[in-house]
């Protein structure tokens, strides 16, 4: 298949090789991975042709000799001569026993410039913590944005390409499926959804009680968007017959954000600069997985849909993105970045002046000169002249947005 390119993740990789940390992909399964190990290797060859590189993908069969960690740091000493311009790439490290050993080793020789990935079910960042304290960097892989969710499914943009990303999400691996049929998308979303539950949570954590998990997830999923508490989902789930106590709910949410499948967003007290604790709101790594969960209820769902979308958006140009809570309400986000912060309220239409009134007037009571953005999918943006200095921005275009 062919590669598309994701030159945000290679631009990444090239500032921050030979600085003296390995540099460990991390992200949802599926989200590609293993693809912008790749196109690393691939801008290598056309950046540093005079470079020793070693390339091994623990899923070929050509490499099932190296399963332990003396079998690794042999292999790479082998063909990665002392004092070159040297690059070990492994796809799929945790299959090779100790795999940690052998990487620390080359990195205290000063060997190489590790550059690895992992399935979720053993690479998580507590676990790197651990076996590789102090010697790496992580850089996180997201899903498609809905630029490259253009440019790989080769469509213009329209609001039909927008309602269609909403819809089936952004994971790479959907290029090979017909977007138009419904049963293809579910088969592929239910496969991933499966493989995360099963590998990267119920055989790793050794869940008993799998229906119990299900639920959990699918009541995360139906409530993106809105502060949830531990009590609150065990009092729901106890008052549907399933008795599940605070501490079980607590390890679910735990497995989920592990395996990159649901993230907590925290809550920024803006007037008082402090994080609020409990009641995290959740989103998902991919929309379509969350989609497929809740049955596609598109149009009941379809602001939910919006704020995980953006809050993706968000995340993905480095921001660290936080729920703004002020004395009069909320705001969506609050994404800060260095010195830099942006607040973002989402909503389906402005289609009422309470509406405006809401969104706009949340905003306004932010007493500071950061921008300040309304996103909705209204068929014409602009602001209003009652709120100046607040950005009204149609969904298409604020996802296009380099902020």
């Amino acid at each position: 298949m062919e590669l598309i390119p994701r030159p945000q993740y290679i631009e990444k990789i090239a500032t921050l090789i030979n600085h003296g940390m390995m540099l460990i992909l991390v992200g949802q399964r599926r989200v590609g991975k293993s693809k912008v190990l790749e196109l690393f290797k691939d801008w290598l060859s056309h950046n540093r042709p005079e470079a020793n590189v070693v390339y091994i993908n623990k899923e070929y069969q050509e490499f099932r000799d190296i399963a332990t960690a003396t079998q690794l740091y042999d292999y790479a000493v082998a063909r990665l001569p002392k004092d070159g311009d040297n690059y070990l790439l492994i796809d799929e490290v945790q299959d090779i026993e100790n795999y940690e050993n052998a990487l620390r080793s080359l990195h205290a020789e000063d060997r190489c410039q590790v550059i690895a990935t992992g399935s979720n079910a053993y690479i998580f960042s507590s676990e790197l913590g651990t076996r590789l304290s102090g010697r790496y960097v992580e850089i996180k892989v997201y899903n498609l944005s809905y630029l490259e969710f253009l440019r790989f499914h080769n469509i213009e943009d329209s609001d039909e390409a927008i309602m269609s990303y909403l819809k089936i999400g952004g994971l790479p691996g959907l290029l090979a499926f017909n977007r138009e049929d419904q049963s293809q998308i579910t088969d592929y979303l239910e496969g991933v959804c499966n493989t995360v539950i099963v590998k990267d949570i119920v055989s790793r954590e050794n869940v008993r009680n799998v229906t119990q998990l299900e639920n959990v997830i699918r009541f995360v999923a139906d409530n993106i968007g809105k502060p949830i508490s531990v009590t609150n989902i065990a009092k729901y789930m106890t008052s549907k017959g399933e008795k599940i106590s605070n501490e079980t709910v607590s390890n679910y949410l735990k497995y989920l954000r592990d395996a990159f499948l649901a993230i907590p967003i925290k809550r920024f007290n803006i007037h008082g600069k402090m994080l609020l604790e409990p009641n995290n709101k959740h989103y998902f790594s991919d929309h379509g997985i969350r989609n497929y969960l809740c049955g596609y209820n598109i149009r009941e769902s379809i602001e939910k849909i919006m704020e995980n979308v953006v809050w993706n958006h968000l995340r993905r140009q480095g921001f660290k993105v936080t729920v703004g809570i002020l004395r009069v309400g909320e705001i969506d986000f609050v994404a800060t970045k260095a010195e830099k912060r942006i607040y973002v309220q989402v909503t389906y239409l402005l289609a009422s002046e309470d509406t405006v009134r809401r969104e706009f007037g949340n905003l306004a009571a932010i007493k500071d000169n950061y921008p300040k953005y309304v996103v909705s999918m209204d068929p014409v943006g602009g602001g209003f002249s009652e709120y100046p200095g607040i950005e009204h921005v149609r969904l298409r275009e604020f996802l296009k947005m380099s902020l």
